[in-house]
């Protein structure tokens, strides 16, 4: 599977930006989607995932109700909704794509996108 992200740039705090991964060469519809994210200096961190079906998500605790993740499988896209943007939120966001359940660990992705930018200034 190849995914690339789109969506990310330089915004101010309290706005809201919508990421998408558009995935490819395989059955999209497989596959469980995860979005994380990597800010300078530190480790890459779970955001939000959901089953292939879009049924269930789950969410890193501290981000619940301000990120939105779905999923089209007609089009091959998953998207990541970020409402109120901080400026703690800028990082790098990754999607990632695995067999199985909407995970919240890394090592259970086989596939990875090459990451956009998101900067939030205050």
């Amino acid at each position: 599977v190849q995914l690339v992200e789109s969506g990310g740039g330089l915004v101010q705090a309290g706005v809201s930006l919508r990421l998408s991964c558009a995935a490819s060469g395989r059955t999209f519809s497989n596959y469980a989607m995860g979005w994380f994210r990597q800010a300078p200096g530190k480790e890459r961190e779970f955001v939000a995932s959901i089953t292939w079906s879009g049924s269930n998500t789950v969410y890193a605790d501290s981000l619940k109700g301000r990120f939105t993740i779905s999923r089209d499988n007609a089009k091959n896209t998953v998207y990541l909704q970020m409402n109120n943007l901080k400026p703690e939120d800028t990082a790098v966001y990754y999607c990632a794509a695995g067999v199985g359940v909407a995970a919240i660990f890394k090592g259970e992705y086989d596939y990875w996108g090459q990451g956009t930018q998101v900067t939030v200034s205050s």
